[in-house]
């Protein structure tokens, strides 16, 4: 095999790693988001967690991370640079000191708005290459699946 050459494919459909192969259409996919929503300086990590936050009063950082399956170092090095722009904000809880709370700030809710045009723009283009019956088959299996796959954390109770 020449070095140019591709890789050959699996031989049988439940062959080779179904981890690989999941991550490989991640990273497609989410290059189809993220060039969609580049005219408004956004990757789509960036639009999801601005979407997971509107409508919320301030959410703990550990509650958050938990509801996007991340662990919390992940989350807070995702939410850096939007807490750089002034996108979110964190304030301790009044419950509880310890507690950091995540908001969308007012500039972040425009930001969001700006990006949904974009957003959706992309989500036509996954749904066209996929076609819409393939892909709400493939939302059906993933909302069914995800949970079964869910990390048991450890450390429940603890401050976020």
């Amino acid at each position: 095999m020449s070095p140019t050459a591709p890789i050959p494919a699996a031989r049988s459909a439940v062959g080779g790693c179904t981890c690989s192969k999941l991550r490989r259409l991640t990273r497609r996919v989410t290059a189809v988001y993220d060039r969609a929503l580049s005219p408004v300086g956004m990757r789509v990590t960036q639009y999801s967690l601005l979407s997971n936050l509107r409508g919320v009063e301030g959410v703990p950082v550990s509650r958050l991370a938990q509801s996007l399956d991340m662990d919390r170092t992940t989350l807070t090095r995702n939410l850096k640079p939007l807490l750089q722009v002034g996108w979110v904000a964190l304030e301790p809880s009044p419950d509880d000191a310890r507690v950091r709370l995540v908001l969308l700030t007012p500039t972040g809710a425009e930001q969001w708005r700006a990006a949904r045009s974009y957003w959706q723009s992309a989500q036509q283009e996954v749904t066209a290459t996929i076609g819409a019956s393939a892909l709400a088959g493939l939302h059906t299996m993933l909302d069914e699946y995800v949970p079964l796959f869910r990390p048991v954390t450890g450390n429940e109770g603890e401050p976020e």
